[in-house]
């Protein structure tokens, strides 16, 4: 067999080794996301955690210059053989993606680690609701004194990064399997392109980098990196990331995590009601502070600047791209992290 047909053959193995892999989350989980995992990530932010810009996203920017280099050398090469190329980096890519993080979506789902049901009725939905309008209106209430006033976070996009760790320390008290040690968090280089395409952060899987896009308004900035920091201790699903950043915030000592935290929390349940019963969500709107209704506003202004087709392009992307690593809602994931909170909170104060 000749060389060049080895590394498409393998990527071809991995990914039918990997559907085979679905139906053993309990293996993945002990294996890799508690074993292997740990030692890779914590590696990682070691080495890395310290240099205060992205070595990830230079790795993507050299990566994707040597990429248009590279055709643009090979124009004049025929096709096939380019083809093989191409299957070869991506084999090794591929490779390289799940090794280092990736595995973590085919361990056991949270709802099942933690006891959760993921189903809730329309009345449970209205009932966590009008709880989370209440907590929120309080706490943006304690922040600005003034419930027609704006939360504006005081902090530096630095100090917020250092703040996270209260909230992760104090939520594995209860809970220490969402522990996070040796923090490796940054701004990343690609803010601008990350606003265009629609995203707040993501995680740098070849790095263990967490990367959040410094241009957000800075109300929710908290809220995105506590997300960014659940990725990086092995949770891969965005509805759980979503979920475990909430317990983070909430469990911060500072208000403005907190803010950060139960507002945006608080939106995501009213859209859903807003899909549900326009009626009812239009009763509940008038509960929330006009500070909160105005920073969501300033949010809304903030990706209009960058709406274009672009972040359209690119949601479409991430939605194949989701729905193909075990999450069949694809980007409405994300919003399934209110089945978790609903379940979680019954009978428990916020």
């Amino acid at each position: 067999m000749k060389r060049n047909y080895i590394l498409p053959l393998f990527l071809l193995f991995q990914i039918i080794f990997l559907r085979f892999l679905a139906f053993f989350p309990e293996t993945v989980e002990r294996l890799y996301s508690n074993g292997l995992y740990v030692y890779i990530s914590h590696f990682s932010r070691t080495l890395l955690g310290e240099i205060p810009f992205s070595i990830g996203d230079i790795i993507y920017g050299t990566t994707i210059i040597y990429c248009i280099y590279w055709f643009y050398k090979n124009r004049k090469l025929h096709l096939k053989r380019k083809l093989w190329s191409v299957l070869n980096f991506l084999s090794v890519f591929y490779f390289l993606f799940h090794l280092l993080w990736a595995f973590n979506y085919y361990r056991v789902p949270l709802f099942e680690k933690m006891n959760i049901k993921t189903e809730y009725s329309e009345a449970d939905l209205v009932t966590f609701t009008e709880k989370l309008i209440s907590k929120t209106n309080d706490v943006q209430l304690a922040i600005t004194k003034n419930q027609n006033e704006k939360v504006t976070n005081p902090y530096s996009q630095d100090s917020i990064f250092s703040m996270t760790q209260n909230g992760y320390d104090n939520l594995s008290k209860i809970y220490p399997f969402f522990q996070y040690e040796i923090p490796s968090r940054k701004k990343s280089l690609f803010s601008l392109p990350l606003t265009y395409m629609g995203f707040g952060g993501y995680l740098n899987p070849f790095t263990n980098e967490s990367q959040v896009n410094y241009k957000l308004p800075m109300f929710g900035f908290p809220n995105v990196v506590c997300h960014e920091m659940a990725h990086q201790i092995g949770f891969a699903s965005e509805s759980e990331c979503n979920f475990i950043g909430f317990l983070a915030g909430i469990k911060n000592e500072d208000l403005y995590f907190q803010y950060s935290a139960l507002s945006n929390a608080l939106r995501y349940c009213m859209s859903n009601i807003a899909m549900k019963n326009e009626k009812q969500f239009e009763v509940l709107k008038k509960k929330i502070n006009s500070g909160i209704i105005a920073n969501y506003k300033e949010s809304d202004l903030f990706w209009k600047q960058y709406d274009t087709i672009i972040d359209k392009g690119f949601h479409a992307f991430y939605d194949q791209f989701l729905k193909t690593n075990q999450q069949e809602d694809g980007i409405d994931s994300y919003s399934k992290f209110v089945d978790l909170l609903i379940n979680y909170y019954k009978g428990k104060e916020l």
